[in-house]
């Protein structure tokens, strides 16, 4: 692989509060070892919004400023909203070219996972700040294409507020996507080993084939 080879960047889960290490270097590793270049990108944490957008919208810029024509971003929870955020929102060469989203925070409009909607937004955020962050309001016909997945037993991050509503509102704009449910597993499983979740990396894996 080359600098200018297609390349990931990962963001890691934690609430907007910190960044989990498992959700980092690891998931890094592992896209090295299918053939991706990919990289952690450690955002800015227990800041407002834009921060962290900022900070992903100029690690995009650098990368096609360095010739790089294929960025995708892959995240976990909160890094999941973050990367659904740039995919839907950046512009141009900005914008990656696709996103896969762990059992992403997507909506900041219900109560579920309020801890991310705090640390991004405040305590008392206004209705319009909740819409424009609010990922299932976002999508438009040209959004990039996305890899989602989560689980049913999920409780931090409920799937009927979140991962749902953003599959709808794909499947309402005609963007190409894949979104898988798993019955069993709680919330930040990462690689979710030694249970049938731990699939999505195979999918994923081969989602990605379509994407260089």
């Amino acid at each position: 692989m080359t600098e200018t080879s297609p390349i990931i960047l990962v963001l890691p889960g934690g609430g907007y509060s910190r960044l989990a290490p498992h959700e980092g270097e690891p998931v890094a590793e592992w896209l090295r070892g299918i053939g991706w270049r990919a990289r952690v990108v450690e955002y800015p944490v227990q800041t407002r919004h834009p921060g962290p957008l900022d900070v992903v919208r100029a690690e995009i810029a650098a990368e096609r400023a360095a010739g790089v024509g294929i960025v995708g971003v892959l995240g976990f929870s909160a890094g999941g909203h973050l990367a659904g955020h740039a995919a839907l929102t950046l512009a141009g060469g900005e914008r990656p070219d696709f996103a896969v989203l762990c059992y992403p925070v997507v909506t900041m409009l219900a109560d579920t996972h309020r801890g991310s909607r705090d640390q991004l937004l405040g305590p008392r955020p206004s209705r319009r700040a909740k819409r424009a962050t609010s990922l299932e309001r976002l999508v438009t016909p040209d959004a990039p294409p996305m890899f989602i997945w989560t689980t049913g037993e999920d409780k931090s991050v409920a799937i009927a507020d979140h991962s749902y509503t953003l599959a709808t509102a794909l499947a309402r704009n005609a963007v190409p996507h894949d979104f898988h449910v798993f019955e069993r597993g709680a919330h930040g499983l990462g690689f979710a080993e030694g249970i049938p979740a731990e699939a999505w990396r195979g999918l994923a894996e081969r989602w990605l084939e379509y994407r260089r």
